[in-house]
């Protein structure tokens, strides 16, 4: 079980699951947008989208508010959940001494060898 754990809290699969959905949900609204900004130029864009007009507005819309709604699922019910238990199980290190502080202290000890 603790194997399964390390596989899924501390590799990135979830991170990369989380960017999958996401980039799949905002395609459907770059398509969207597509099929309702060629259905707005005159001519012969018809046919690449099919019947593509002022009306495909609404389709937009509807894929942004989903893509927004998708956003909100994932991260409350997959990323606060997963950061949480990562935190839990993996805790972070504690932090040694910032990098001026060494270099301070790598001066002092050089001033004091002169």
């Amino acid at each position: 079980m603790s194997g399964f754990k390390n596989f899924i809290l501390k590799g990135n699969l979830v991170e990369i699951a989380v960017g999958l959905i996401m980039a799949l949900s905002f395609a459907s609204v770059v398509t969207a947008f597509s099929a309702w900004l060629t259905g707005l130029l005159p001519g012969g864009f018809d046919d690449v989208f099919g019947d593509a007009k002022l009306g495909d507005l609404g389709f937009f819309l509807n894929a942004l508010i989903a893509f927004i709604i998708m956003g909100a699922i994932v991260y409350f019910f997959v990323v606060v959940p997963y950061t949480k238990a990562k935190e839990k199980f993996f805790p972070a290190e504690a932090s040694g001494p910032s990098d001026t502080e060494l270099l301070t202290e790598i001066r002092d000890a050089l001033r004091a060898r002169s």
